[in-house]
């Protein structure tokens, strides 16, 4: 997801990020290296070296870091986002149990009576286009037992994913 403009709002102390179609905020206090009054925000660009998908501000005293789209995705609980971290985490977790299964891949994509394109696609943690639905199944296959747990959005750990068997 590319970034499209980012301001500093030293004021309200946050970024205010634009994306294709929203505007996201992202708050001074989640920033490794905090702005103060004394050390305020002087510059923020998108930054070209990282693809468009991060932002770099620069501090008076000379300080320069970067945030990635996903740190603000993350803070601003994008249910997109969301969802693709829970694809990512159940594709890990699927590739490490098929390593480990004994199973040849041609076994597992007989039993999934699926395509070989497809089974590697499921594997793939970098493709988004496959359901939860298609993974749980996978790992039922391989002998996992799936457990999601839901929690306040206060709790720290936001999206468990357990996977037994």
């Amino acid at each position: 997801m590319k970034i499209k403009s980012v301001q500093a709002n030293n004021r309200r102390r946050l970024f205010e990020i634009e994306l294709r179609g929203r505007s996201l905020t992202f708050p001074y206090a989640r920033l490794p290296v905090t702005p103060t009054k004394e050390n305020p925000v002087e510059k923020v660009w998108v930054d070209p070296d990282l693809g468009d998908e991060a932002f770099t501000f620069k501090l008076r005293d000379g300080v320069e870091e970067s945030v990635h789209i996903d740190h603000v995705l993350e803070f601003n609980r994008d249910p997109q986002y969301v969802a693709e971290l829970l694809l990512y985490k159940l594709s890990l977790e699927a590739r490490k149990r098929v390593d480990s299964s004994g199973m040849s891949n041609r076994e597992v994509i007989r039993r999934l009576g699926t395509s070989a394109s497809q089974y590697y696609r499921l594997l793939d943690p970098s493709n988004t286009k496959k359901s939860v639905g298609q993974l749980l199944g996978l790992l039922q296959l391989l002998g996992c037992e799936v457990d999601i747990i839901v929690k306040d959005a206060g709790v720290k750990k936001k999206h468990n994913v357990v996977v037994s068997g």
